[in-house]
């Protein structure tokens, strides 16, 4: 695996999520409740921390959770909430080191199907079935991770040609065209909340 990504809008963190399955999967954990930006710069920040040029599954796993919650703490901050998110990666490596051996490609590489792999990742401790559907769809169309009915499998990140989520984001422009989706998204959201209220 070894591709330009364009998610955290930052050379370094963007090469290292491009060759490493594991920062593309933890920055895909830690996006939600802050900027994406933020979220997939939060691997190379990990890295850095802890004197290596990539993540190491079995190293994290092996961590004192203390100890790995303060890496996260430090400022700037990985995460707005770093001691819970700090939990969630641990729970990752530690399952990633129970089922595949610390490899977190293995994850994608010999998945039959769309929906085989999406079943795989959605037994990933913090993705749930919307997250999964995300990286899914950042695998086909960005990492060339396309097993048969992958598309389907993604639903509705999976069109091509769409701007909803991570897996759209090529530069600063889809950037925009993305975050402009997730507004409106929000807004529509908010619109249908308070016309249930007043009924």
């Amino acid at each position: 695996m070894d591709v330009t990504l364009h998610l955290a809008q930052d050379p370094a963190a963007d090469a290292l999520l491009g060759r490493s399955p594991l920062a593309a999967l933890t920055g895909m954990l830690l996006d939600q409740q802050i900027p994406m930006e933020w979220a997939f710069k939060g691997p190379r920040t990990i890295a850095d921390r802890l004197g290596t040029d990539d993540l190491d599954a079995h190293e994290i796993a092996a961590m004192d959770p203390e100890a790995f919650s303060a890496l996260l703490s430090g400022k700037p901050a990985v995460h707005r909430y770093p001691g819970s998110m700090a939990k969630r990666i641990q729970q990752l490596c530690q399952y990633l080191v129970e089922h595949y051996d610390g490899d977190a490609e293995a994850v994608w590489r010999d998945a039959g199907s769309g929906p085989e792999l999406l079943r795989r990742l959605e037994d990933l401790p913090g993705f749930g079935k919307q997250k999964a559907r995300i990286f899914l769809a950042l695998l086909g169309k960005r990492l060339g991770v396309a097993p048969e009915g992958w598309r389907e499998a993604a639903g509705v990140y999976g069109e091509p040609d769409s701007f909803r989520s991570v897996a759209d984001i090529t530069g600063p422009e889809s950037l925009a065209k993305v975050r402009a989706h997730k507004q409106e998204m929000k807004a529509a959201a908010k619109a249908a909340e308070a016309a249930g209220k007043k009924k």
